[in-house]
């Protein structure tokens, strides 16, 4: 998990703040902008305490165009802060040290200092003469460590349910993606336990890869419109070395393994993989988009039972040492 430094800096040191509009804004030492908006009076944040800390919207606001940069609906969980020197930039340190719970600030600095200091890692819709500005929110005041992990827990547990919720919700959203995907063209597959579309041309042998067995695999992975992102049959992607994994181990995402396993050694298949089970809300830029649903072309080469590891040996203990 990020550190709440390395959020800060990052967020200093590449992209952010849309502008707001009316009131003044006061100034650090480093030269954040920011305004801090009255909530409800609760505990003030002070040295040695612990705050929870929301994470609101991040935007761009340039000359030309405004550019959402996070979701409030997906950024605005938590995190327990320690109010320190050390886990905060000087900055924001010395921002949330005028803060209390209840209390929300919106920050706000100009592309033109950003560039400055971004060494050219900004992306390209970012240009001289726009802000970023970004929004938190401190929702509580901590007084001791116990404090802060049961609260820390409690917002883990919260986070467990909500991506949960929001899983089942995209579960659905990719099944009727697929399955509108085969109709459209004629493609008869069969839907595994799991949420997995297989279509199999060759069952290959009787057997099929268990949980702990050796694979080896061909394949090929692109997206729904026939745009291929990796292949090791394909020689423009630069491997065609056979991709070996252990079923039940995490070689692979999980639809990925949930097909292999639908055939026996020398079968092959097409796959049709929920983004769920694939790479995610997150997916995998700049190839795979967020919530993307893949395809699979897989054909099965090997399977075979790895030997087991002996422990390492323990030479017995002299001179009377145990």
């Amino acid at each position: 998990m990020k550190t709440i430094q390395s959020i800060f800096v990052a967020m200093l040191a590449v992209v952010v703040l849309a502008s707001c509009g009316g009131g003044s804004f006061k100034k650090t030492k480093g030269g954040l902008l920011y305004k801090i908006v009255s909530g409800s009076k609760g505990k003030k944040v002070s040295s040695g305490k612990f705050f929870e800390l929301q994470f609101g919207e991040t935007s761009y606001k340039g000359t030309d165009k405004d550019t959402l940069l996070s979701d409030p609906a997906m950024t605005g969980n938590s995190q327990i802060v320690p109010f320190d020197s050390v886990s905060l930039p000087a900055d924001y340190y010395a921002i949330f040290a005028q803060m209390s719970a209840g209390d929300s600030v919106i920050i706000r600095q100009s592309t033109d200092s950003i560039m400055k200091t971004s060494q050219g890692m900004l992306p390209p819709f970012i240009k001289k003469g726009g802000f970023i500005v970004s929004h938190f929110k401190v929702l509580e005041v901590l007084n001791t460590q116990e404090e802060a992990e049961k609260a820390g827990m409690a917002i883990m547990q919260k986070a467990r349910t909500r991506d949960s919720i929001r899983s089942l919700d995209q579960i659905k959203k990719d099944d009727k993606v697929i399955a509108e995907h085969l109709s459209k063209n004629n493609i008869t597959a069969t839907k595994t336990a799991k949420g997995v579309y297989v279509f199999i041309s060759n069952p290959g042998a009787a057997e099929k890869p268990a949980d702990g067995q050796q694979v080896s695999v061909k394949y090929t992975g692109m997206s729904f419109d026939g745009t291929k992102f990796d292949s090791n049959v394909d020689s423009s992607f630069g491997h065609l070395d056979p991709y070996v994994f252990i079923i039940g181990q995490q070689g692979s995402i999980p639809g990925f393994e949930d097909a292999v396993k639908q055939i026996g050694k020398g079968g092959k298949l097409k796959a049709f993989i929920p983004s769920a089970l694939a790479y995610g809300a997150q997916g995998s830029p700049p190839r795979i988009k967020p919530n993307e649903s893949l395809v699979f072309e897989i054909e099965l080469l090997d399977v075979t039972t790895p030997k087991p590891v002996a422990p390492p040996t323990v030479p017995p203990a002299q001179n009377g040492q145990q």
